[in-house]
């Protein structure tokens, strides 16, 4: 008798199945980047606006003490900032604390401080 030639079924299903495990991971896995890779341009867009603000605040008159609120539009999207000044110690020396939000968003994406 000749010697058979071929996989059995058991061995193909096994290796359908591995085939299966292997493919449903990678494709979740494609999914956690894709997600990730929003998160990580959504951060870096709110940390361009706080950059922004941060400049406005370097070049711009002496800031006054207190809160001020403002929109700026990034990559055709809009953001909010929130700017608050304070007395850093030394006399005429300002902290500027700038906080950035996707516009209507509750959660701070890029926070900068500055000196002024």
């Amino acid at each position: 008798m000749a010697p058979k030639q071929g996989f059995s079924l058991l061995e193909v299903m096994v290796a359908m199945a591995v085939l299966g495990l292997a493919g449903i991971a990678l494709t979740h896995l494609a999914g956690e980047n894709t997600r990730s890779a929003g998160v990580v341009e959504q951060r870096t867009l709110a940390g361009i606006v706080a950059g922004n603000r941060a400049v406005a605040v370097a070049v711009g008159p002496r800031v006054a003490s207190g809160e001020l609120r403002g929109q700026e539009r990034q990559a055709g999207r809009l953001w909010d900032w929130t700017q608050t000044a304070a007395p850093a110690g030394e006399r005429g020396l300002a902290r500027v604390d700038i906080a950035v939000r996707e516009a209507g968003g509750n959660q701070v994406l890029a926070r900068l401080s500055v000196l002024k």
